[in-house]
């Protein structure tokens, strides 16, 4: 668990640097969308890969997938765009405020009904109460910038 944990915090730790980077990027060549599309080919390399280190065989299964396990694809799209759009006006910090209640929101509504196939874990008070205190949290720290 605590490796995993770690690999997690690493995992936040790079989103609003891609954010920053990428807008940056967008902003420098005058296009938000070519660099999210720069962003998107050098993660397909990466993926790739990756995915050629570890063993192609399991892409034979890829043809009886349901066709709603795709969407993710157009989420991370849609998260790179926004925020590659977004983020030079609206500043990274603000932007990944927002991105991170969303995701506080979305977490907890998957475990809760154990949605995608997660795992269930109910949504009690305290949860509530703790969700409600990283929110929170997440708005000082936008508060204390200002």
């Amino acid at each position: 668990m605590p490796t995993q944990a770690l690999i997690m915090f690493a995992a936040g730790i790079g989103i609003p640097i891609l954010a920053a980077l990428n807008a940056r990027l967008g902003a420098n060549i005058g296009s938000p969308a070519a660099a999210a599309t720069i962003l998107f080919v050098v993660a397909l390399a990466s993926a790739a890969v990756t995915a050629a280190v570890t063993g192609l065989e399991p892409l034979r299964a890829l043809p009886g997938q349901p066709t709603h396990l795709f969407l993710a694809g157009a989420l991370i799209a849609f998260y790179v765009l926004t925020i590659t759009y977004i983020a030079p006006t609206f500043g990274v910090g603000n932007a990944v405020f927002f991105v991170l209640l969303g995701q506080l929101v979305s977490a907890a509504a998957i475990d809760h009904f154990g949605l995608f196939g997660a795992q269930v874990s109910p949504i009690s008070g305290v949860r509530l109460l703790g969700i409600a205190v990283m929110a929170a949290g997440v708005a000082l720290t936008q508060l204390a910038a200002r």
